[in-house]
């Protein structure tokens, strides 16, 4: 009859200081306190989950009690005292799980406990488990014998929450703080033990299995065991994460190819085949996210020691990130956690992760960085748009040197000569299909009548550093515009969108009501009355800012949109309170309700 199968978070549970995984820092100083016989009576040991806080309690309570203690401080495990404690026989250890003996007759029950004197060796440990569950009576009752236990009495306490437990109750511990366990430690353990139970796993397995346990050993020897029950002695990668369900490595490298060359339908086809696989599509987002995060610090040798990996794959990430620029990966991580924070909130989840992968794929601009210069790096912007078909051609401002052949539909016909109304500075080189007019200064219009208190902004768009899809077409030729305009330029734009876009009655009742207001130089203010208002301009907030860029010619053209304080105070007055609030503003309107002995019912 074969032996009981012992799970590997058992059988393999350290029994030595030395075996202990990824706390050295903290053994060393046990063990130098064990062999300086510099022994506190009470000890607080906190971390995390499965990082050995148990283990390292056991492991101290043998040590102090052994007969014949190493010259390092490690128990001899020959001793009687040692052997008495590897059979769970001995009498001088007592544990405790507060979790289920949490009251003030258990704490009593303890300090019972603590008047016995050991029968062998010097001292009796009591080692209270997740001593957080305490009640507040149950603390109370034990803090007396915590301050003056007995001399040979010692108290290792172990939480996963040290801040739950009372002040009055932390004063009296030495506390340690246990740290995640690191996946280069796991995977070296968990090569250990393939080797003595005779197992075959490749290092990109056991890595996927240490990074899947979150710091904690106790989770790896788990996973670890569920791994090899399906592998047959051979743990490959493969089988790895087939068995954890986690999404292959070679996903992403895919993604990065679709990024590099703005292959938005391919980038599209590899998430339909994730989801097909069954992996949920926060699950993709967030393992993207991580993916960029990977990226971004093999970019720099500085940072490359904080990837948690093996070499071969650590290795797969540096050639890779060599190919972006640093810029892409801030940007694509701002919009993965962007598209992490509306997952939850949207009704449509896939067009979410969808329009983000979009988003991803124009950031690169269909170039790769290395064969372009740095100014053609392109910043996050909102896709173009159609350009709006000018109602009658114009004269351009100023000569400029014939563009390069490009790929539009038709040649625009010669522009006719217009009375320019004043002259403008010639604007900068673009590889821009036909030049753009410039737009004829007009007056000011009138700030609006009446005050209004500063609302919390509602939507800003961000302004946009390329955006032609002719830029993309000649990366060698392309420039951000910003060429300087006035307020009066900036207004006669906005005119020009109304007059061009009759169609939009919400839109352009907004756009005729709020005057903009200069906030500096590229960003401008408009207020609105209500929320259809706010929800009109942000819907066409595309095509209207791709229209003002390209009639100023700077492409940093940015929108401020409020909600006006008329507009939200609205919506939460009653009648009474409206009628109140005309008549202390018109004392002729308080005249007359007076005169004509009017009631509001």
């Amino acid at each position: 009859m074969s032996e009981n199968y012992i799970v590997s978070a058992r059988k393999y549970r350290p029994s030595s200081f030395a075996t202990v995984v990824g706390q050295k820092a903290l053994t060393h100083t046990l063990k130098t306190a064990i062999k300086n016989e510099q022994l506190a009576h009470a000890y607080l040991f906190c971390g995390p989950r499965g990082v050995g806080k148990t283990t390292c309690a056991r492991i101290f309570a043998k040590a102090i009690n052994c007969e014949h203690l190493s010259a390092d401080g490690e128990p001899c495990n020959e001793c009687e005292s040692c052997q008495a404690f590897n059979e769970q026989r001995s009498y001088n250890i007592l544990e405790l799980d507060a979790a289920s003996n949490n009251s003030v007759d258990d704490i009593r029950n303890l300090t019972d406990q603590v008047r016995v004197p050991p029968q062998v060796g010097r001292y009796r440990v009591f080692i209270i488990d997740e001593v957080h569950m305490l009640s507040q009576a149950a603390f109370n009752a034990f803090l007396k014998t915590l301050e003056e236990p007995p001399e040979y009495a010692i108290f290792i306490l172990a939480t996963t929450e040290k801040q739950k437990i009372i002040p009055t109750i932390l004063s009296r511990c030495q506390i340690y703080d246990f740290s995640r366990i690191t996946v280069p430690d796991i995977v070296e353990q968990l090569q250990r033990i393939s080797q003595d139970k005779g197992v075959t796993a490749e290092p990109a397995a056991l890595n996927v299995i240490a990074q899947k346990a979150d710091g904690a050993m106790r989770d790896a020897l788990s996973i670890y065991d569920q791994v090899l029950a399906s592998s047959e002695g051979n743990i490959t990668y493969q089988s790895a994460i087939d068995n954890l369900n986690v999404l292959d490595y070679d996903y992403y490298f895919r993604l990065d190819e679709s990024f590099l060359n703005g292959d938005v339908p391919q980038a599209l086809l590899i998430y339909k085949e994730i989801r097909d696989k069954g992996f949920d599509s926060l699950y993709f987002v967030n393992g993207l996210a991580q993916h960029l995060r990977d990226l971004m610090v093999a970019s720099t040798p500085q940072t490359v020691g904080l990837l948690e990996m093996n070499t071969d794959i650590a290795q797969h990430h540096v050639q890779q990130a060599a190919r972006f620029n640093p810029r892409f990966f801030y940007l694509a991580m701002d919009l993965c956690n962007t598209c992490d924070l509306q997952y939850r909130e949207t009704s449509n989840k896939q067009f979410v992760v969808e329009l983000t992968l979009i988003k991803l794929c124009q950031l690169m601009g269909g170039t790769p960085v290395q064969q372009a210069p740095q100014s053609q790096v392109q910043k996050l912007a909102t896709p173009s748009q159609p350009q709006q078909p000018a109602p009658q051609p114009q004269a351009a401002p100023a000569p400029r040197p014939a563009p390069q052949p490009q790929a539009a539909p038709a040649p625009r016909p010669a522009p006719q000569p217009q009375a320019a109304p004043a002259p403008r500075p010639a604007p900068r080189p673009q590889a821009a299909p036909a030049p753009r007019p410039a737009p004829a200064p007009q007056p000011a219009q009138p700030p609006h009548a009446g005050n209004r208190t500063t609302m919390p902004r509602i939507l800003i768009n961000k302004p946009a550093a390329t955006g032609a899809s002719s830029e993309q077409a000649h990366p060698a030729t392309s420039s951000v515009r910003n060429q300087t305009f006035t307020p009066q330029e900036f207004v006669a734009a906005w005119n020009k969108y109304i007059e061009q876009n009759p169609g939009e009655i919400i839109l352009l009742s907004a756009m005729r009501n709020s005057h903009p207001t200069k906030l500096n130089d590229t960003t401008y203010q408009i207020e609105v009355d209500n929320n259809a208002q706010v929800e009109a301009i942000n819907s066409n907030m595309n095509k209207l800012m791709q229209f003002m860029r390209n009639a100023l010619n700077n492409d940093m053209v940015a929108l401020d949109v409020k909600l006006s304080e008329r507009g939200v105070s609205a919506m939460a007055k009653t009648d009474r309170e409206i009628i109140e609030e005309m008549r202390d503003r018109n004392p002729q309107f308080a005249q007359m309700i007076k005169d004509f002995n009017l009631s509001l019912y």
